[in-house]
């Protein structure tokens, strides 16, 4: 059974709630999130506010104690493996094996996907065109810089051409340039089709990617709609003012 496309309407979650047993609150506590195709969302919040729990649910890595996903209007919880084709996921930690050079990793991701032959050649040259590592292709991974290793994990993660892509702080720890190429990147395709869901601690990143604007503080939503009509309303001057007059600026160190 396919999927198809036909309604606007990509993703919505209802109701999300995600407990862990070492933490008496919920990580994730009857969160609602709608995104529309070509949406490209940022997720802000604090350290340990849920953003990524979020995300390992509606990419279907992680099962909510209660409540929906929907993708392409599928029910995701019921049917994961049948929405899985269109979800792409960059995680935080590099999805990538160190000692495989680049080819080997993409190649891997890519018949995962179930590319084969002459369409994972083309997806793969693609893919390392647009993170601008053309050139390392058969070069291993740990030999890569920071933002090299970033932007490889970018190109598995789009590998198979997915309807929406997840994003957790794709851009941590790296230099400018990477950065921005990364963002570039990110732009182009969503301009192309791809709605995306993007977690990042860089505001200005944000404010200048994002269509749309959720912060969520203690697995709650606090805020949400356009960056320019919140800081309308708020009378804020950037998006980091308004994430601390919401959040508050006491250290969220996770231990």
């Amino acid at each position: 059974m396919d999927v198809k496309l036909t309604d606007t309407m990509l993703l919505q979650a209802t109701g999300l709630v995600k407990r862990y047993h070492n933490q008496t609150n919920p990580a994730v506590d009857g969160l609602d999130l709608c995104l529309k195709k070509g949406d490209l969302l940022g997720l802000l919040g604090p350290n340990g506010a849920g953003k990524t729990t979020t995300i390992s649910m509606l990419s279907t890595m992680l099962r909510p104690d209660a409540g929906s996903v929907e993708i392409a209007g599928v029910d995701a919880l019921k049917n994961p493996r049948l929405v899985r084709p269109l979800i792409g996921f960059v995680p935080q930690e590099l999805a990538l094996y160190p000692s495989l050079t680049l080819r080997e990793n993409l190649q891997f991701w890519g018949r995962l996907y179930g590319l084969r032959g002459q369409l994972l050649s083309q997806r793969l040259n693609e893919c390392v065109q647009l993170v601008a590592l053309s050139d390392c292709l058969d070069n291993r991974v740990d030999t890569f810089s920071g933002g090299m290793k970033r932007r490889a994990n970018l190109a598995a993660g789009i590998i198979h051409k997915p309807q929406l892509l997840f994003l957790d702080e794709p851009t941590v720890g790296i230099d400018p340039q990477s950065r921005h190429n990364i963002i570039d990147k990110l732009y182009e395709l969503n301009c192309n089709g791809m709605t995306m869901v993007y977690t990042s601690h860089y505001m200005e990143e944000v404010e200048r990617l994002c269509s749309g604007v959720v912060i969520v503080d203690a697995g709650k939503i606090v805020c949400s709609g356009s960056a320019q009509q919140l800081l309308e309303d708020s009378g804020c001057d950037d998006l980091e003012q308004l994430f601390l007059q919401l959040t508050g600026k006491q250290l969220r160190d996770q231990l």
